[in-house]
């Protein structure tokens, strides 16, 4: 019972992206999407690649990317911040 329902669950998550993707492919063709924003989605796509090029193992990788996005995070926070304080 517990082998039924996890496959069911990973199918309906398999589903779902693929009907993401596929939503996503055809704003892209009808041209309602923006290149940049679609650019700035492959980012965190782009740091895996590289950090598992440099690491060499999918779960080293997957960490590094997680560390590094959360640091651009805090990065960005910190510089919105002191945009918002200085006003420039």
């Amino acid at each position: 019972m517990v082998a039924i329902s996890v496959g069911l669950a990973l199918g309906l998550i398999v589903l779902g992206v693929v009907s993401m993707a596929g939503a996503g492919v055809r704003s892209l063709v009808m041209g309602k999407q923006d290149y940049k924003k679609i650019g700035m989605m492959a980012i965190p796509f782009v740091v895996f690649g590289i950090t598992y090029a440099i690491s060499g193992e999918i779960s080293d990788a997957g960490v590094m990317t997680a560390a590094l996005m959360m640091l651009g995070m805090v990065a960005a926070i910190v510089l919105t911040g002191l945009r918002g304080t200085f006003k420039f």
